[in-house]
């Protein structure tokens, strides 16, 4: 049989895919003009940075051939509280604490997703994980103002224990279901490119002035979207 274009059998488009990526590139370009140039620049990262999440809102719902509905909802659910995540902190105003209650709801709509193949528990997986969780604590501690130590506590777990799943899904199913299979490892990615995205935005702002933070921040952010929205996509076979 013939292979059928990936785009065609998820439903997504090719200009779909090619507009979710101007967006990003939008909202990280608004981000960095506005803060290095001028001010005024920042109408562009305000237009694109919840819109591009938004896309992916509206391309995850449309998919016809998902793995998994409880999997596809659960996805959505999260990429809907990624959208109030993303209003609150490209606000002017220091909205960082409702932002943060977002993105945790979010991290766990998509533990909840990630529990839905029953993967078998690997400890190492964890462990590492939670070694990443208490090094991003530790080294954001002295630096937090007060009543940011316990959520920021909080939010650094909930995200580690993400990624964990994500990558345990991905290495150890006990459902050798082959529509799922690469599916999990694209979701692996995005809890990876998660951790990364988030590491790197907390201590910019608590810790240390990084160059060019929003590139990086925003970059690893919409590839680790990107992934846990390509993940609701059933395996293609021939």
């Amino acid at each position: 049989m013939a292979h059928s274009h990936p785009a065609q059998q998820s439903g997504i488009s090719p200009a779909a895919t090619l507009l979710y990526i101007l967006l990003a590139c939008g909202a990280i370009t608004g981000a960095l003009l506005g803060t290095h140039l001028n001010p005024e620049w920042r109408w562009l990262h305000y237009l694109t940075k919840p819109t591009a999440t938004a896309l992916l809102l509206v391309l995850t719902l449309s998919v016809s051939n998902a793995a998994s509905r409880h999997y596809r909802n659960a996805i959505t659910l999260g990429l809907t509280f990624a959208i109030g995540g993303d209003f609150f902190l490209m606000l002017p105003q220091d909205y960082f604490m409702a932002g943060l209650i977002c993105f945790l709801l979010t991290h766990c709509a998509y533990i909840y997703a990630l529990l839905s193949d029953h993967a078998a528990f690997k400890p190492s997986v964890f462990l590492g994980f939670a070694v990443i969780a208490v090094l991003i604590i530790t080294g954001l501690w002295n630096s937090l103002p007060d009543g940011m130590h316990i959520p920021v506590a909080i939010y650094a777990l909930a995200l580690a224990l993400m990624a964990a799943f994500a990558l345990n899904r991905a290495m150890n199913m006990t459902i050798a279901d082959r529509n799922t299979k690469q599916a999990a490892k694209i979701a692996a990615f995005g809890g990876i490119f998660f951790v990364i995205s988030d590491s790197i935005l907390a201590y910019g702002r608590f810790r240390y002035d990084i160059p060019l933070n929003s590139l990086w921040v925003l970059g690893t952010y919409y590839a680790a979207q990107w992934c846990f929205a390509r993940s609701v996509l059933r395996d293609t076979h021939d």
